[in-house]
């Protein structure tokens, strides 16, 4: 048990590279590798998988939620939703490590920042078994009052029911999943969107796409807005396709709730949410990283106050 302790909790994304996967998770890994490479990464730390193993060792949880997840009735979505409550709650209600929730804190008050965004990054994240992005959950815009809090909940997001009902499905049940926690500072974008390194429908590696939509990139990834879409020849980086698509609400960051939907003002609604100038600019950083990963890459990014930041990127797993 002594042993465990001495592992490091925590480490800076600048501690962490493409190697680190089975510690900080995948999107963990993929931070630490493009802060290394000098991309314009937040700056952020990562609570790694086995401080979330260590709480559940130190809380005698291991034992119950085994327990749960072996009286699960696979299916009935009622058992599974029951079963997923119950662990959730099980990992609210526990109480942290004392040094650890410390050195969360402390490790907060060094990125000078109010906000934060806090991220759940499954060890098992984007690897050949199984693929858990978007099977867990995000908290963004939490300030230190939530931050602890929001952590044990994207620790017990491993237990969401579409998670346990995927851990079934992959056949992971015995397998041990672990957790990290991405804790990185807020990027208030204006504009917010993905990019494709290969075009994911007709699969041409001389193409990319670029989609663009107005706020938080959330309202993209949850297909609650229609984006812009550009779409680029890679040789030359010109300008192949431009389909600009109307918005009429953004998502935005709000102090009592984290984020909250607002109308957007209906002269900006059917505007090109990027000029051509600037879709080529974050066409060349995409460019950039995925000549450093030396793979397609399917990136996040967010744009504000005139400067484009990368918050993700992953391989693109339907080529």
């Amino acid at each position: 048990m002594a042993k465990k302790k001495e592992l490091a909790s925590i480490k800076f994304f600048k501690e962490i590279d493409k190697k680190s996967v089975a510690i900080a998770g995948g999107k963990g890994a993929s931070l630490g590798e493009m802060t290394k490479a000098g991309l314009a990464v937040p700056p952020g730390f990562v609570i790694l998988s086995h401080s979330f193993d260590r709480f559940l060792e130190e809380t005698d949880l291991f034992q119950s939620i085994d327990s749960e997840l072996h009286k699960t009735n696979y299916n009935d979505i009622n058992s599974v939703d029951k079963t997923s409550a119950i662990i959730r709650e099980m990992i609210h209600e526990a109480k942290m490590p004392i040094d650890l929730s410390k050195e969360i804190v402390a490790n907060f008050k060094k990125l000078k920042t109010k906000y934060v965004a806090v991220r759940s990054s499954a060890t098992a994240e984007d690897s050949s078994v199984a693929s858990w992005a978007g099977e867990l959950e995000t908290y963004l815009n939490t300030t230190d009052k939530r931050l602890l809090e929001n952590v044990k909940r994207c620790w017990s997001s491993l237990f969401t029911p579409r998670a346990i009902f995927y851990r079934k499905e992959k056949d992971l049940l015995e397998t041990h999943v672990s957790v990290a926690v991405v804790v990185q500072k807020m990027v208030e974008s204006e504009v917010s969107g993905i990019a494709f390194t290969v075009h994911p429908v007709t699969q041409d590696r001389t193409q990319m796409i670029i989609e663009a939509g107005y706020g938080l990139g959330e309202a993209i990834v949850s297909g609650s807005i229609t984006p812009d879409s550009y779409v680029l020849d890679k040789r030359d980086m010109s300008l192949m396709d431009v389909n600009v698509s109307k918005q009429e609400k953004k998502i935005v960051l709000d102090v009592k709730n984290g984020v909250k939907w607002t109308k957007i003002a209906k002269n900006e609604q059917e505007k090109q949410k990027l000029s051509n100038k600037q879709v080529v600019q974050l066409a060349e950083l995409c460019l950039k990283i995925e000549k450093h990963y030396k793979f397609p890459c399917d990136i996040e990014w967010a744009y504000e106050k005139k400067k484009f930041y990368i918050t993700q990127s992953r391989p693109i797993t339907t080529l």
